[in-house]
């Protein structure tokens, strides 16, 4: 699923990297404790969560994502905006709840990790 579409399904705001909108986007997790995404996941390229601190970013940059979905009308600081600028890593906000968006993305066939 391109990010574009995640955008489109959820509603969502483009918060910066807009260019790349067209990155194809394989599988996704939602969370908002970062120590369970460096913990547990593997292979998500988008990262739904209401969290909003520097660290997101960070997480996503070791983690490899190309994507960061704010759910919870939650918007990040123009320092995170920055930090993902410069990591190329598109950040989007939507007012949509985290459990709702991941059940949106997932009927529209954007799958979680594959044991």
């Amino acid at each position: 699923m391109k990010i574009s579409e995640i955008r489109d399904i959820l509603g969502a705001k483009v918060l910066c990297c807009e260019e790349s909108l067209d990155k194809e986007v394989l599988s996704a997790c939602g969370s908002d404790m970062m120590s369970d995404v460096l913990a547990f996941v593997k292979n998500q390229s988008a990262l739904l969560t209401g969290l909003v601190n520097p660290q997101v970013i960070k997480t996503a940059v070791m983690m490899d994502m190309y994507c960061i979905v704010f759910v919870r009308d939650k918007l990040p600081s123009p320092e995170m905006i920055a930090l993902a600028e410069d990591a190329g890593i598109v950040l989007l906000a939507t007012e949509t709840r985290m459990f709702e968006a991941c059940g949106l993305l997932y009927k529209n066939g954007l799958a979680g990790e594959k044991d």
